[in-house]
């Protein structure tokens, strides 16, 4: 087909090797719906060179519906419309054709158009044959339905083989030519007598058209095949073929050989016939609804078709090329979609190739050797998947947003991607599979290129809940192998940041709380949490963690938030003497306390320590101690390693009466951090800051609260921006999480159980 001054051309032979994705598209007549109305010129894109592909409609479902001299035919099936186009290669100028209303089209291997008046074209009586290679050509119209007829194919500019009645309920096959407005008709000669069911989707080849049809009784149908001599109107071979039901699959007929779709007990494949001497050969494929099916010359051109972006795998998508005489083969396309035979002898596929991308291939014969593969159309997308690029944040800041898109773009997404985020420090990771497309939508996909998850700031774990990702810097990569085998895998990679603001009992520097607890041996054991936000509860992140021995030399350990300065929070120890230890926190979930600094001593006199709650709104937590007399006092915290709290400052009496303090930071919305005091009648009061150290008349929580041994302000342990408070002890040494309100009136939900220090009935002394 000379269309083109000068093109790329591709090797015949593309070596990828390639898996597969079962394809619906049949090679055969498509039909078409349209409202009614003329031929419509539309502006095309002019290619910027004359060796350029034109422009070829970028739809999916944009199938090549026919070959000409000028231009092709395209037919998009998705669309509202159903748009039929005729492209031109000289320029890409484009025409829309309109069809009557209930109306159908074919194809013709050359610049003519056939449109009608049924959307199946085996039913079409009234057929327009328009020349797309002479604008000003007068169509031509033929009025099969005043021969009782039904149209067959297009053998010309104006002429069309029409099935007719024939008798004995057979048909007869007719050669009907318009001459100067009237329809001059030819019997076809040389068919059986009982012929039915004339039908062909091969152009016409230097004069000779191929015919498939069925002979025989109802009942025991035989499949038929024959070649006419358009000139004489006469059958000049015949074939026996097999596979009644694949009759409409597809036919090709070039000077040497026919060809056709067939079924087999054995399987399915495709048929050819050397004319000369008669010789058959099959060639076995994989059952589908129809096949990519040409012969240019001597090779045969064949393919189970397929869609780029469609998901699953299939045994093979290639477009193969096999020399019928030598048995030879080359891969002409990675895939098709459709295909359409041209009378010149070559073949429009609809496809794409890794190296040259996505458009419409044409196949050529050359003498002696492999057919020639050309791209003359374009949809300016790539075949091979393509990395488009990440919408991943530089900075996730998990105070802010308690969960983050993490998104990433390809040119298509039937793939299975494996995805890994690593935090660099450690080498902690949280890794997804990922299979993407339809049955993954709204999990892992966000649009028809965007892939990704919602990710809630987590790394993988033990548990199924996975454990609070730690702050730093990330890495992230992924590995997308395309499903149907068509392309390369890919392979991607970036960083990310994680932040935080630093959280009163996070040890681990991953913004969820830990708990610690000694057990009566004097071992300390740190436990991290997480918080399911499906069941509602803190749960632990894995099995419990060792610190160490020796800390039953304390007799008050408390968890006082980040009171050196260090980023991390930290704990204080008093010993039996008196003396106040200061344990900071390293962010090292392996070993979260460095080596102790003695604060100083004379601690021994007070009867409770909290800490961890900032009360005079400096931005540093800060420690209240009772002493023997009642009065609470307030060390305010300085962010010095050497000297965490300055001269403590008297804050009242009265408070001899509890018998447990717990600084909870703002737990009410206030200006400052709040406490929570604890009476030996059980019941729990409420303290609330005024942001100068001191406090709000107290407000009662509720009663019932003395069965617990331990009440620890763990922070936001739900990850709601409230800090919540967590409750250990009463009957089996259970232990219960109050999920924060922020409303001072009634500051704690309901209490939900939970195991963050349940491990094989443990039992523990102090629990901080």
């Amino acid at each position: 087909m000379q269309h083109r001054s000068s093109a790329r051309r591709l090797a015949a032979a593309v070596t990828a090797a390639l898996a597969v994705t079962a394809g619906t598209l049949a090679a055969g007549p498509a039909a078409l719906a349209a409202p009614t109305g003329a031929l419509t010129a539309v502006s095309g894109t002019t290619a910027t060179t004359a060796a350029a592909p034109v422009p070829y409609p970028a739809a999916d479902d944009a199938i090549v519906s026919g070959a000409g001299t000028t231009g092709f035919l395209t037919f998009t099936t998705g669309t509202t419309e159903r748009e039929l186009r005729w492209t031109r290669y000289a320029d890409g100028t484009s025409t829309v054709l309109t069809v009557p209303e209930g109306g159908g089209f074919d194809s013709t291997g050359s610049d003519v158009v056939v449109t009608g008046d049924s959307t199946d074209p085996r039913q079409m009586r009234s057929v327009t044959l328009t020349d797309m290679g002479a604008p000003g050509a007068a169509p031509v119209h033929l009025d099969l339905g005043a021969l009782s007829a039904t149209y067959v194919k297009a053998v010309g500019p104006d002429s069309v083989l029409a099935a007719a009645p024939g008798p004995n309920n057979t048909q007869k096959l007719l050669l009907v030519t318009d001459e100067n407005g009237t329809a001059r008709t030819r019997e076809i000669t040389g068919l059986p007598v009982d012929a039915l069911h004339f039908f062909t989707n091969a152009p016409a080849v230097d004069g000779q058209a191929v015919v498939a049809y069925v002979t025989g009784p109802e009942g025991a149908r035989e499949n038929g095949r024959a070649v006419i001599d358009l000139a004489t109107g006469a059958v000049v071979e015949t074939y026996a073929a097999g596979g009644y039901e694949y009759l409409y699959s597809g036919l090709a007929l070039s000077a040497t050989h026919v060809a056709w779709a067939e079924a087999r007990p054995e399987g399915t494949g495709i048929v050819t016939v050397d004319r000369k001497t008669g010789a058959r050969r099959w060639v076995p494929l994989h059952i589908a609804d129809g096949y990519v099916l040409g012969l240019v010359g001597n090779w045969l051109v064949y393919a189970v078709p397929s869609k780029l972006t469609e998901n699953g795998t299939f045994p093979d998508t290639r477009v193969r090329a096999l020399d019928l005489t030598s048995g030879d083969a080359a891969d002409i396309t990675d895939y098709a979609t459709s295909a359409q035979a041209a009378s010149d002898g070559t073949l429009l596929v609809r496809g794409g190739t890794v190296a040259e991308g996505e458009g419409l291939y044409e196949v050529s014969p050359v003498a002696g050797a492999q057919p020639s593969v050309e791209k003359v159309a374009t949809t300016n997308r790539p075949t091979a998947l393509t990395y488009l690029g990440s919408q991943v944040p530089a900075v996730v800041d998990l105070d802010r947003n308690r969960e983050v898109e993490l998104k990433w773009r390809m040119s298509r997404l039937n793939a299975d991607v494996s995805l890994k985020l690593t935090h660099l420090r450690t080498g902690q990771t949280f890794t997804r599979q990922m299979k993407l497309g339809p049955d993954a939508a709204g999990q892992y996909t966000f649009d028809d290129i965007t892939f990704g998850l919602t990710w809630q700031g987590v790394l993988d774990d033990l548990s199924k809940d996975g454990k609070s990702a730690l702050n730093g810097d990330y890495a992230w990569s992924f590995r997308a192998v395309p499903q149907n085998g068509i392309g390369p895998e890919v392979k991607q990679a970036g960083t990310f940041k994680v932040v935080r603001s630093v959280k009163p009992h996070d040890y681990s520097d991953n913004g969820s709380p830990d708990l610690f607890a000694r057990d009566a041996g004097g071992s300390l054991w740190r436990a991290d949490t997480t918080y399911n936000s499906y069941t509602g509860r803190l749960m632990p992140t894995y099995q419990r963690a060792s610190v160490g021995s020796g800390w039953n030399a304390y007799d008050r350990i408390e968890s006082v938030g980040n009171v050196a300065g260090t980023g991390v929070a930290d704990t204080i120890a008093r010993d039996t003497s008196g003396v106040l230890w200061l344990y900071q926190g390293t962010g090292d979930e392996k070993k979260p306390f460095a080596t102790r600094t003695k604060i100083g001593s004379g601690w021994g006199g007070y009867k409770e320590l909290a800490g961890g709650s900032d009360l005079n709104g400096d931005g540093r937590p800060d420690l209240v101690a009772t002493d023997a007399s009642g009065v609470l006092w307030l060390y305010k915290g300085t962010g010095s390693a050497t000297a965490p709290f300055a001269a403590r400052v008297r804050v009242g009496g009265g408070w001899g009466g509890y018998n447990q303090l717990t600084a909870v930071g703002n737990l009410a919305g206030g200006p400052a951090g709040d406490l929570l005091a604890r009476d030996t009648a059980g019941v729990l009061w409420l303290y609330l800051g005024k942001g100068d150290g001191t406090f709000a008349s107290r407000v009662k929580v509720g009663t019932g609260w003395g069965g617990y041994a331990e009440l620890v302000g763990i922070g936001d342990g739900d990850k709601d921006g409230r800090p919540d408070l967590f409750a250990y002890g009463g009957p089996g040494k259970t232990s219960y999480f109050y999920a924060g309100t922020g409303n001072w009136s009634a500051p704690f939900a309901g209490r939900t159980a939970t195991d963050a220090l349940v491990y094989g009935g443990s039992s523990y002394t102090r629990v901080f």
